[in-house]
């Protein structure tokens, strides 16, 4: 829980106050589908199938402070300082740095109370190993066509 509150604290604090790239649009467009995404994955892998939990295996209130508070902020960060128009290689290494960051934070999750707040039911490590480039991919994907219909309104007018 120290850790939740921790990180709730410092990636919000970092999305308002080093956001250099985002518009407004971009962060709340990112941030509801970051929920919307959560919620949906969230109700079988958590709910129904209890692969994972957050702070108890019951669904409580406060599983919404982790979709609200903590993992939107963290996409908007990475979106925020992605090298966009960077060459391939250096997009390749961020992306791999972020894996890094995302599986050591989860492991620090798994600390035991008060520090942590995530845990395990039939999930593995080795799942967010395989299932976390192919978020970031979706995630980048989102916001490029989030990017696309911006361009495409603004034309029109």
């Amino acid at each position: 829980m120290v850790l939740f509150v921790i990180s709730g604290i410092l990636f919000n604090t970092v999305v308002y106050k080093m956001n250099k790239h985002l518009t407004m649009n971009h962060i709340v467009q990112t941030w509801s589908f970051t929920m919307i995404f959560l919620f949906v994955f969230d109700i079988y892998v958590d709910g129904k199938w209890h692969g994972y939990w957050y702070f108890s295996k019951e669904i409580d209130w406060h599983n919404l402070l982790v979709y609200l508070c903590l993992i939107p902020p963290v996409n908007v960060i990475f979106l925020n300082w992605f090298p966009f128009k960077g060459a391939r290689l250096t997009k390749f290494y961020y992306s791999v740095l972020w894996l890094i960051f995302l599986l050591s934070y989860e492991i620090l999750a798994l600390s035991p109370r008060p520090w942590g707040y995530f845990h395990y039911g039939w999930w593995h490590l080795f799942y967010s190993i395989l299932l976390d480039p192919v978020l970031l991919m979706i995630l980048l994907v989102h916001h490029e066509w989030v990017c696309k219909i911006e361009k495409s309104s603004f034309k029109k007018i």
